[in-house]
C-alpha cells in the first residue's frame, strides 16, 4: 500500500471526529496529541498541551507569560494582577494589585475574593468548592503558598512557607474560574463542565468529551490585542501521529501538534507548513532512588547516558530535537560547565556497567514507563524503542510499562513507591523547564517527593537541598542565576536523570493559517491568527 493510500484510509477514521468537509471561513481545525479533550473547569489535565489549548485560551492566572516573540525566551508579564512585590522585611509576605474591571465570560466580576475562592477550590479539602481533580493538577503547582488574603477588593496578599523568589512563575500556573458560574451551576463542577467561565479570550461553546470542543471569541476581553480574530477555533483529540498527519493532509484538519516525521516531506511538498522553535522542554527518563533501584549508582545512571545515540535519534525524527548536553537545553543562561559530558560512548557505557558487576553473563534488567502520546512527549512509542535498543547494546535490558497519558501524569504524581507503578524503576516523562521551580527544583526536592509533589523517584540529597533552598532566598536575579548554573551542574555530574533531547514543539499546518507567531514557550497565543 503507498504512502499516500495509507493518509486516505486513515483519514477516513478520523472524518467523523474531525467533522468531514472544507473548513469554515475563519474556522481553524486543531488535531491535538491528547486523547481526550483537557478539563475545562479551570486547571486544565493533559499537561502542557492542557493548558496550551484549554488553559490560557478560556482562562487568565494572576501573571501570564509573554507569547508575542518567536525570537527570545517568554517572560513573565501581568495578568489579572497588574503588579506584585515583596515585603523587603518579610520576605514570605507577597502584595499582588489586581487588575480592576475585568468579568468573566458570565458577566461576574474578578475580584481578590475570587481569587481567594480559586485558591481554596485547590488547597482546602473541606471547602465547599474543593475539587479533586482540579487540585490534583494545581495543588503541586504552588507548594510555597501557606496562606493567602483578600485586603480589599483588588488587593490580594499571598504568605510563603518560606521565602521563595519562584513564586510569580509558581502562580502562573493557577488559572481563574467563576465562583457566580459555579454558583450557578448548583456548585457541580460536573456541571461547569459543559459550560464554564474564564475570563480569558476564548470562551468554550461547545463540548463533547473525547470527541471535540469549539471555542469562539471573547469580544470583551480586558486585553484589545488578544481579542481573537477568527472565528471558531475547533480542537479534535487525535493522539496516533499518523492519524493527526493524514487529517491535515486529506483536510479534515488545518494544524496539527507533533506531526509524524515521515510525513513531512510530503506535507511540504503539498504546501504545508511546518513551525518549530526552541522551547524549555526536555525529555527524559526520571530515575527511581528507591531502596533496591540500580539507579542508586552513580556508574550504572552515567552508563545509561553514555548508551544512547542521540544523533541517530535525531535521524530517526527528522532532524526535529536538539540533543541534550545536559537537563537544561545547551543554551540555557542556567547550564554552567558540568565536568560529565552526556555523549554516545558505548564502550565507556560498558566499561562502567563492568565495575557496577553487570556484563555480557549477567544483564541489568530495568522496568520502564511510557505513554504511547501525550503533551510534549514527542514520538514515545519509537523513540523508547529506539533507547530500549541502545541500552541493550551495552548490557541493560528494558521492559516497558504502556500506559495512558493521563494516567501516566497520575503514576508520576503518586512516586515509585506507588503500587500503581507496578514496579517501574523509571519513567518516561517531557517536563516544562522555563523558570526555576519547574524547571529544578520542584524533581528533586525532598519536601516535594511524591505524593507530596513531583519527586517521583524520591531522591532527597543534603547538598541539592542548599542549592534549591539558595534560589528561593536569592532574589537577586544575577545571583540567583550563578546559584542556577551550580544546580544544574549537579544534575548533570551526578547523571540524575537519562537526558535524551529537546523538543522544538514542530507543528504542522495549512497554508492557509495566518499571522502565528510560535513563542518560545509551551503555551501559544492563537488570537493572532486568521484564515486566509
Amino acid at each position: 500500500m503507498t504512502l499516500r493510500t495509507n493518509f486516505a484510509a486513515i483519514a477516513m477514521a478520523v472524518a467523523v471526529a474531525c467533522g468531514g468537509g472544507a473548513s469554515a471561513e475563519g474556522t481553524l481545525r486543531v488535531g491535538m496529541t491528547a486523547a481526550d479533550i483537557p478539563l475545562t473547569t479551570g486547571q486544565t489535565d493533559q499537561g502542557g498541551e492542557g493548558m496550551r489549548f484549554m488553559g490560557y485560551t478560556v482562562y487568565d492566572a494572576l501573571i501570564n507569560w509573554d507569547l508575542t516573540s518567536a525570537d527570545k525566551p517568554s517572560v513573565l508579564i501581568p495578568g489579572l494582577a497588574t503588579e506584585w512585590s515583596v515585603n523587603p522585611d518579610d520576605q514570605t509576605k507577597w502584595t499582588l494589585k489586581l487588575r480592576e474591571g475585568v468579568t468573566f465570560h458570565d458577566g461576574s466580576p474578578f475580584t481578590a475574593e475570587v481569587a481567594v475562592w480559586n485558591f481554596d477550590k485547590l488547597l482546602v479539602e473541606d471547602s465547599e468548592q474543593y475539587d479533586p481533580r482540579q487540585s490534583a493538577q494545581g495543588k503541586s503547582r504552588i507548594p510555597a503558598v501557606a496562606s493567602y488574603s483578600a485586603i480589599d477588593d483588588y488587593t490580594l496578599e499571598i504568605v510563603t512557607k518560606t521565602p521563595d523568589a519562584t513564586l510569580p512563575y509558581q502562580l502562573a500556573w493557577i488559572l481563574m474560574s467563576s465562583k457566580a458560574n459555579w454558583e450557578a451551576m448548583d456548585k457541580s463542577w460536573e456541571a461547569v463542565a459543559g459550560s464554564p467561565s474564564g475570563t480569558g479570550p476564548w470562551k468554550l461553546e461547545t463540548f463533547v468529551p473525547r470527541e471535540r470542543a469549539e471555542l469562539v471569541p471573547n469580544p470583551d476581553y480586558w486585553d484589545e490585542t488578544r481579542i481573537p480574530k477568527l472565528d471558531k477555533m475547533v480542537l479534535i483529540p487525535l493522539p496516533e501521529p499518523n492519524a493527526r498527519s493524514a487529517a491535515l493532509l486529506s483536510g479534515q484538519v488545518d494544524w496539527i501538534e507533533a506531526p509524524a516525521p515521515d510525513t513531512i516531506p510530503a506535507m511540504t511538498g503539498n504546501g504545508f507548513v511546518i513551525s518549530s522553535n526552541a522551547y524549555p522542554h526536555n525529555w527524559t527518563w526520571h530515575l527511581s532512588r528507591v531502596e533496591g533501584s540500580p539507579w542508586n549508582d552513580i556508574r550504572i545512571r552515567k552508563a545509561a547516558n553514555l548508551a544512547v545515540d542521540r544523533e541517530g535519534l535525531s535521524t530517526l525524527l527528522g532532524g526535529l530535537m536538539v540533543p541534550a548536553e545536559g537537563f537544561l537545553p545547551p543554551g540555557s543562561q542556567w547550564f554552567g560547565e558540568p565536568t560529565f559530558e552526556v555523549k554516545f560512548d558505548p564502550e565507556a557505557a560498558k566499561a562502567l556497567l563492568a565495575e557496577a558487576g553487570y556484563g555480557p553473563d549477567n544483564r541489568l534488567a530495568v522496568k520502564a514507563l511510557i505513554s504511547p502520546s501525550g503533551s510534549g512527549q514527542m514520538l514515545p512509542l519509537p523513540m523508547n524503542e529506539y533507547i530500549q535498543q541502545n541500552l541493550a547494546d551495552v548490557g541493560i535490558d528494558v521492559e516497558f510499562v504502556v500506559v495512558e497519558w493521563n494516567q501516566m501524569i497520575n503514576l508520576w504524581r503518586a512516586g515509585a513507591e506507588d503500587p500503581a507503578a507496578e514496579g517501574a524503576m523509571s519513567i518516561n516523562f517531557t517536563y516544562f523547564i522555563q523558570d526555576p521551580f519547574t524547571g529544578l527544583i520542584r524533581h528533586l526536592s525532598c519536601d516535594l517527593i511524591a505524593p507530596n509533589g513531583t519527586n517521583w523517584g524520591h531522591y532527597c540529597d543534603p547538598e541539592m537541598e542548599e542549592l534549591f533552598k539558595a534560589i528561593r532566598t536569592t532574589f537577586d536575579p544575577v545571583e540567583q542565576d550563578a546559584v542556577l548554573k551550580k544546580t544544574h551542574e549537579k544534575y548533570v555530574n551526578d547523571a540524575l536523570f537519562l537526558m535524551v533531547t529537546h523538543d522544538v514543539a514542530p507543528r504542522a499546518m495549512s497554508p492557509k493559517v495566518k499571522g502565528f507567531v510560535q513563542a518560545q514557550n509551551w503555551y501559544q497565543n492563537f488570537s493572532s491568527i486568521s484564515m486566509e
